[in-house]
């Protein structure tokens, strides 16, 4: 699937317009001390932590490169958006930097500090069974109230949106043999990768998706956008439950390789940075990270690897839950404990 690629003039453009609304968030140079599951100390590995962003996520990224570009015809009738939770805080911080009224569609299991987050914020929150459902209901507040629907992951303007992390994490970690990037419905991993290929391009790129979630697996293998009928993973910010035209279409074009991860990968992962760099990460934040400490860690072994840190926005007990879940599992890992099938 043949989409137009991003340009540099275009990210660069997108960048200053968001310039006075997002922080240019740090790019951490670290090395491991000791072996976590396959990554060794050889490996020079470089952490852009977006998390530091505001909003807890790169989400504000996107949401502002959409939001910046309504008219005022647009801005007076208000958006809707759907999202698990990131995607809505976003949504509802820029709407009340902009005086937008923002409606936004959440599934009934999305986490409940993440909605009180986005109450906050001053946004209206209508919550359904699940992702399917919440489309559904976006596309009727559309017709019915005219309002814009700022969309999670589709859209040129979102990639330009999250393609300024891209370029910027490119300025600060020059000459990256690998960049690995979580992957849902592609948002993030579109806009990253297109920017990376323009300055980077010898720069290999991985998309790193969990297993529970595996949408643009199976897009790629069709090579065409898929659908899933069930997400099951912790990892909710990357649970999308379909892959859609332009961001498939950049994701195709710009990342080299997927790979998959557990939701135990993904603890340990969670556990590793928080003991290492007292860093509280969600899990969709940490997946990327994950794939270095699994997959890909003898892969990429003695190079240097970018590594997008995107989010955190989890509740305390939850990640003390699933903290405790990653160390188990770290535990067995150096122990050489099978793990359960």
């Amino acid at each position: 699937m043949q989409v137009d690629p991003l340009a540099l003039s275009e990210i660069r453009a997108t960048a200053d317009l968001l310039r006075p609304y997002v922080i240019s968030t740090p790019a951490y140079p670290w090395r491991p001390q000791s072996p976590a599951g396959t990554l060794t100390p050889d490996t020079e590995v470089h952490l852009k932590l977006e998390l530091l962003q505001r909003t807890g996520t790169f989400k504000l990224r996107g949401a502002l490169s959409n939001m910046l570009r309504l008219s005022p015809d647009e801005r007076r009738r208000g958006v809707t958006a759907v999202s698990a939770g990131n995607h809505a805080i976003a949504v509802a911080y820029v709407s009340s930097l902009l005086g937008v009224s923002a409606k936004l569609v959440m599934p009934s299991t999305a986490n409940a500090a993440r909605v009180e987050r986005v109450r906050e914020y001053g946004g209206e929150v209508i919550q359904v069974s699940d992702a399917a459902a919440c489309f559904e209901l976006a596309s009727e507040i559309v017709r019915s109230e005219e309002r814009t629907l700022v969309h999670p992951f589709e859209g040129k303007y979102t990639a330009l949106g999250t393609a300024t992390l891209g370029a910027e994490f490119a300025g600060q970690a020059p000459a990256l043999d690998a960049l690995l990037v979580g992957i849902g419905g592609g948002g993030l991993a579109a806009g990253v990768a297109s920017a990376c290929k323009l300055l980077q391009p010898a720069c290999r790129v991985y998309g790193v998706e969990p297993e529970g979630a595996d949408t643009m697996h199976r897009s790629f293998r069709a090579n065409a956008p898929q659908k899933i009928d069930r997400i099951a993973t912790i990892a909710d910010s990357l649970g999308a439950p379909m892959a859609m035209p332009y961001t498939f279409g950049l994701c195709r074009m710009n990342v080299d390789e997927l790979v998959r991860i557990d939701d135990d990968l993904i603890c340990g992962a969670m556990a590793f940075l928080f003991r290492e760099l007292k860093l509280a990460v969600e899990p969709g934040g940490a997946a990327a990270f994950a794939a270095l400490m699994g997959p890909l860690g003898r892969t990429l072994r003695g190079k240097r690897v970018g590594v997008i840190v995107c989010g955190s926005n989890i509740d305390v007990e939850t990640f003390a839950t699933q903290v405790r879940r990653g160390e188990r599992f770290l535990t067995d890992l150096a122990r050489g404990t099978p793990r359960a099938s």
